[in-house]
């Protein structure tokens, strides 16, 4: 073991140090942790206002007023953390030319914000209604953030790009620095959110109207030719993993296409639980939600908690295991995601991506051969901790709560190695810090 670890450390490391280097990469990563704090705090409010079967206990009026009283923390936060993100990328990547950070962050943020429909689709009384001057929150998360973070990149270089021509507006002496600093950049954000516009306007005349509904229609159409099955089941998971990879909401932009073909497969499961015939399908929406995202959320990041618990010698890892842990026995895994961090880290790749489509494979087959009962059609709040939630999906029974458990082994034995590199390396860093 101590062999293959070497090994795969000497080929991991290189490509990481060289990724490392990458400006874009970098500004994007450490993007990400500027939104980290609000993702941690938003994460923890996610928890404690969906914490599974209180609704049943306290009654439906009680419930619903507990939720939207905490419900503001989360919307708050990691509902529009595409903002934090978007702000964050534009700060670094200036920030790294030794620019106006600030500036930065703000052209990114108008140029995103450019870019995005100020119009918002409502119901009633069966007819649809639109009302301007508004944006959905929605595109403001994990909808929006494949498109606010290429915005935030052009934005940075097109700002910086006009800077260093000297576009500016130079101030005499004696003017206040921080009125002379907002005229310097005066030109070259005008020029800059003005590229942007004209951006928005071409768009406007294409079939696509917008710049995110052409992203979304390049997405979109590819998955929904995939269809279902096993085949097209491991492609969505590896999409999945993928676009987390990259800092992209996976399971909204994979679920918009692939939930209307689970959740049927879900009701025809259903009922026939309810009417005590055989189950027809295996794949199903519980399938995904339980006994792939529900074992501590995408990635199964339950098991890389425990494994950061068993074997964590750097303080980092094992600060990250005490913030990580609490949300993530609810399948909430954001702070394991940006804190690992899993996002644009090639240490993470390849259990980030094998882990699920090993599980997935295991409880497919698992329940094909009827070892495991199959999803009966209930729907287990998402919240709910594995285990229990493995139990319940199944019908009550103890086999799918004892397959979450062999699920958590063997994503515990895939991370093992991958873990034990990043944490030699946290280590051997706070040791070479503290020695100065």
């Amino acid at each position: 073991m101590n062999r293959f670890m070497e090994v795969l450390e000497n080929i991991l490391m290189p490509v990481a140090d060289k990724l490392n280097n990458n400006r874009y990469l970098t500004a994007l990563r450490n993007g990400f942790m500027v939104a980290l704090p609000l993702i941690i705090f938003g994460s923890i409010f996610v928890v404690l206002a969906n914490l599974p079967f209180v609704n049943e206990w306290v009654g439906e009026s009680a419930w619903s007023a507990y939720q939207n009283a905490l419900g503001p923390a989360s919307a708050a936060t990691l509902s529009i953390m595409g903002l934090f993100v978007i702000m964050g990328i534009g700060y670094k990547m200036v920030e790294q030319r030794e620019g106006e950070s600030i500036y930065g962050a703000a052209v990114a943020l108008g140029a995103f914000l450019i870019l995005t429909p100020q119009l918002s689709e409502f119901v009633l009384d069966d007819v649809a209604h639109e009302v301007g001057g508004v944006i959905p929150t929605s595109v403001l998360g994990a909808e929006g953030m494949f498109l606010g973070i290429f915005a935030a990149f052009f934005a940075a270089e097109l700002y910086q790009y006009f800077v260093k021509k000297n576009l500016t507006i130079k101030m005499p002496a004696g003017v206040p620095d921080a009125v002379s600093r907002s005229f310097s950049a005066l030109i070259p954000i005008t020029l800059t959110l003005t590229i942007f516009l004209v951006v928005r306007i071409i768009f406007s005349y294409t079939p696509f109207e917008t710049v995110q509904n052409f992203i979304y229609t390049l997405i979109q159409e590819p998955l929904t030719a995939l269809g279902s099955g096993l085949p097209a089941t491991i492609i969505a998971v590896l999409l999945i993993q993928l676009f987390w990879f990259f800092g992209l909401h996976g399971q909204i932009i994979v679920n918009s296409v692939f939930d209307p073909i689970w959740y049927a497969l879900n009701d025809q499961n259903y009922q026939a639980f309810v009417n005590g015939t055989e189950l027809p399908n295996i794949v199903t929406k519980q399938f995904i939600d339980t006994f792939i995202v529900g074992i501590g959320g995408s990635g199964m990041t339950l098991a890389v908690v425990i494994g950061i618990f068993l074997i964590g010698r750097s303080r980092q890892l094992k600060e990250l295991g005490k913030l990580g842990g609490p949300p993530g026995i609810f399948n909430v895994n954001e702070p394991i995601i940006f804190g690992l961090p899993i996002i644009m880290n090639p240490l993470t790749l390849i259990p980030w991506l094998l882990a699920p489509v090993v599980i997935a494979l295991v409880t497919y087959f698992s329940m094909a051969t009827g070892i495991v009962p199959k999803p009966a059609g209930v729907i287990v709040p998402w919240t709910t901790p594995a285990i229990i939630s493995g139990f319940l999906a199944t019908g009550n029974a103890w086999q799918g709560a004892a397959l979450q458990l062999v699920n958590i082994v063997i994503v515990f034995v895939i991370w093992w190695p991958f873990l034990k590199i990043m944490d030699n390396q946290y280590y051997k860093n706070e040791q070479e810090a503290n020695s100065k």
